[in-house]
C-alpha cells in the first residue's frame, strides 16, 4: 500500500533550532540503532518509521554499523526512502557516521581520511542517497591527528555528500579542539551527539558549557539508559529485557538493588507530574535549551507514542528538580 503522510504531521512536533546554524531538529529524533537491521521484522519498523514522520519526526539517525548485521539498517532505511519516502526527502534530515569498526583490516574504523570517505561512499549506496544532511564522526581516534580527521569531514562537505557535520562521544577538551579546527576550515561543526541521560551525566563536566559557547547543538543518545529509566526494571530485571541477554550493553550488574531504588523514587515523581518515568525522562534532558533534539529508540510503535507525549510537559518545578538530584 502506497504510503501517505499525515497532513497534520506539523502541528504538534516542537521545532528547536540547531546551535547557531540554519537548521531546525524535531525535539524528538527517532534512531535506528537497535530494531531496524536485517534481523528485524520489516512491518514492524515500517510502521515505527511512518509514524514518528506522521507526528512530525524528520529527523532519522543511523550509522554505518547499525543492524544486526552491520549496514543493514541502512539498507532497510534505503528500501523505505525508495518506496516511501522519495517524495519526501527534502522534508527529512538523514544523519550517519563512521568510527566504529566496519570492515576488517587498517582501514575499517576509526578516524583517518581514508576510512571516513570510503565509509560514507559505502552509507550512501545503501541508502540510495546523493547526500546525507548530517555526518558524524562517530568517536576520538587517539591515534589519528584530530586535523586530519576534521579534513575529511570538511571535504565530505565540500565534495557535496553531506551538508553538516557533527562529532559523538568526543568529551569537553577534544570537543572544543575539533570545534576550532572545523571553524578554522570552514565547515563549522553542526552538532554533538553524546551519551546523555538522568544515569549518565559526563556531559555537563563540560561539554555542555562549550557547546553552548560554540554555538553547536546537542542530540543526547541513549537517554533512557538502555531502558533503565523505564518502568521495565521497577520490580527487577524482567526475562525479555536487555539486561537479561548477555551480549548487550546493558549488564545484568549494573541493574543493582539501589538503581532500582533510584528508579522506584524517580518513578514516583513521574506519576506525580502525570508521566511515565520514561516521559520524565526525556522532559528532564530537553528541559536544558543548549539540548537541540533528544534521540529516541523504539521496539514497536506504542513505544515511540508513549516517548512523543513528554513533549506535553517539558517544565518542571524547583522543588522537583531539587528531589531529582537528590535521587540522583
Amino acid at each position: 500500500m502506497t504510503y501517505l503522510a499525515n497532513p497534520g504531521r506539523y502541528d504538534q512536533m516542537t521545532y528547536r533550532r540547531c546551535g547557531k546554524s540554519g537548521l531546525k531538529l524535531p525535539a524528538i529524533s527517532l534512531g535506528l540503532w537497535h530494531n531496524f537491521g536485517g534481523v528485524d521484522i520489516y512491518e514492524n519498523y515500517r510502521a515505527i518509521i511512518t509514524t514518528a514522520f506522521d507526528h512530525g519526526i524528520t529527523h532519522f539517525d543511523l550509522a554505518n554499523n547499525y543492524g544486526p548485521p552491520p549496514g543493514s539498517a541502512e539498507e532497510n532505511f534505503g528500501l523505505l526512502m525508495k518506496r516511501d519516502f522519495a517524495s519526501y526527502r527534502d522534508e527529512l534530515i538523514i544523519s550517519s557516521k563512521a568510527g566504529y569498526l566496519m570492515w576488517p583490516g587498517p582501514y575499517g574504523e576509526w578516524g583517518s581520511k581514508k576510512y571516513l570517505v570510503a565509509s560514507l561512499d559505502q552509507s550512501l549506496k545503501r541508502m540510495g542517497l546523493d547526500y546525507v544532511d548530517i555526518f558524524y564522526h562517530h568517536r576520538p581516534d587517539p591515534d589519528t591527528p584530530l586535523e586530519e580527521t576534521m579534513a575529511a569531514l570538511d571535504l565530505i562537505v565540500r565534495q557535496g555528500k553531506a551538508l553538516y557535520v557533527g562529532l559523538s562521544n568526543y568529551q569537553a577538551e577534544e570537543a572544543d579542539r575539533a570545534i576550532k579546527i572545523l571553524n578554522d576550515l570552514g565547515t563549522p561543526c553542526l552538532i554533538h551527539q553524546p551519551k546523555y541521560s538522568m544515569f549518565e551525566r559526563w556531559a555537563e563536566g563540560g561539554l555542555l558549557d562549550v557547546l553552548e559557547r560554540e554555538g553547536v547543538g546537542c542530540i543526547p543518545f541513549s537517554p533512557l539508559a538502555q531502558g533503565l529509566l523505564t518502568n521495565k526494571y521497577l520490580h527487577g530485571i524482567p526475562a525479555d529485557s536487555r539486561a537479561a541477554k548477555p551480549e548487550g550493553f546493558l549488564q545484568e550488574n549494573q541493574v543493582t538493588p539501589e538503581v532500582i531504588e533510584k528508579i522506584k523514587q524517580l518513578n514516583t515523581i513521574a506519576l506525580e507530574r502525570g508521566q511515565t518515568l520514561a516521559q520524565m525522562a526525556l522532559a528532564w534532558l530537553l528541559k536544558d535549551p543548549r539540548v537541540t533534539s533528544v534521540l529516541i529508540g523504539a521496539s514497536k510503535v506504542p513505544q515511540l507514542l508513549d516517548s512523543l507525549a513528554c513533549l506535553e510537559n517539558l517544565s518542571f518545578s524547583d522543588d522537583e528538580l531539587e528531589r531529582i538530584i537528590t535521587i540522583l
